[in-house]
C-alpha cells in the first residue's frame, strides 16, 4: 500500500490584542507612580515538518489519531531529510503502517524544544484545523533534546494530550505534578552518558508521588541511543491507543 510522507512548512501570524505604546512623562519625578503598558505584539511562527497519512486516510468521514514526534539536538536546522533518521519518520520511511497521522516537526538551528512550545501549540492547532483529527487521541513522543521536549510540553499544556512517551529525557520534576492527569512511557538506557538515568528516574518518581501514571522502561545495557529499542517495541505504539483524553 503505498505511504504519503510529505515535508511542508507551517506559517501562521499571531496578533495579541492592544494598542501602541503611548509615551508616557514623569510628572512627579523622585517619587513611584502606577503607570500601565498596553503595545500591539505581531509574532510569525514557522516550523518545517513531516507529515505521514495512514492509507486508509480520506476514504471515509473518520477522524484520525494524531502522533507528534520531536527529534533531537542532531537533527535541527533546515534539512529535513535528516528528520527521517529515527523514530516514526523513519518507521513510516520504511514501510510501517502506522495507524496514526504522524507530524514530525523540525526545530530550527541553535534552539531546543521546551523553547519552542509557543511554536509547537502553534503548529498542533495548524494540523487539527487542516486535517481529520480526532483531538481525543493525540500523543506525543520524543527523544534525547525531543524527550525533554516532550516531557515540557506535557507539564505546560497537559490538557492536549491523551499520552505521552518521552525517550532518554528529563525535566523539571518540581513540576511533574502538572501533568498528573496525562499517562506517561518513558525509555533510557542504563549506561546513557549524556543524559543520566537518573533525569527520567527523578521523573518518574516525583510524577509517582504527584498520583500520576508512569511506566519507566530501562534498557541495561543500552547508552545514549535507547529510542531505537524504544521504537521498535510494538506494545508502544498499541499502548498510546488505549489512551483517550476526555474531551
Amino acid at each position: 500500500m503505498k505511504k504519503l510522507v510529505i515535508a511542508t512548512a507551517l506559517s501562521a501570524v499571531v496578533v495579541l490584542n492592544g494598542c501602541s505604546a503611548i509615551r508616557q512623562v514623569p510628572v512627579n519625578p523622585g517619587k513611584q507612580e502606577v503607570r500601565n503598558m498596553k503595545k500591539t505584539v505581531r509574532v510569525t511562527r514557522e516550523l518545517n515538518y513531516l507529515l505521514y497519512l495512514p492509507d486508509d486516510y480520506g476514504k471515509s468521514d473518520a477522524k484520525f489519531p494524531l502522533l507528534i514526534f520531536l527529534h533531537g539536538a542532531g537533527e535541527r536546522g533546515d534539512n529535513i531529510e535528516k528528520v527521517k533518521m529515527h523514530g516514526p519518520p523513519k518507521l513510516v520511511g520504511e514501510g510501517a503502517d502506522l495507524p496514526f497521522i504522524v507530524v514530525s516537526p523540525q526545530c530550527p538551528s541553535g534552539t531546543w524544544w521546551p523553547e519552542k512550545l509557543d511554536d509547537l501549540n502553534c503548529l498542533l492547532d495548524t494540523v487539527i484545523e487542516t486535517y481529520d483529527v480526532d483531538t481525543s487521541r493525540v500523543y506525543l513522543t520524543g527523544l534525547s533534546m525531543g524527550g525533554f521536549g516532550t516531557w515540557a510540553w506535557a507539564m505546560r499544556n497537559p490538557e492536549r494530550f491523551a499520552a505521552v512517551a518521552p525517550i532518554c529525557g528529563g525535566g523539571q520534576k518540581w513540576r511533574a505534578n502538572l501533568m498528573k492527569s496525562v499517562p506517561v512511557w518513558a525509555f533510557h538506557g542504563g549506561k546513557d552518558s549524556v543524559v543520566p538515568l537518573s533525569r527520567s528516574e527523578n521523573m518518574a518518581e516525583a510524577l509517582t508521588k504527584a498520583g500520576g501514571e508512569v511506566t519507566l522502561t530501562v534498557y541495561p545495557e543500552a547508552g545514549h541511543n535507547s529510542w531505537t529499542a524504544a521504537y521498535d517495541t510494538p506494545e508502544l505504539f498499541e499502548w498510546f491507543l488505549k489512551h483517550k483524553k476526555e474531551q
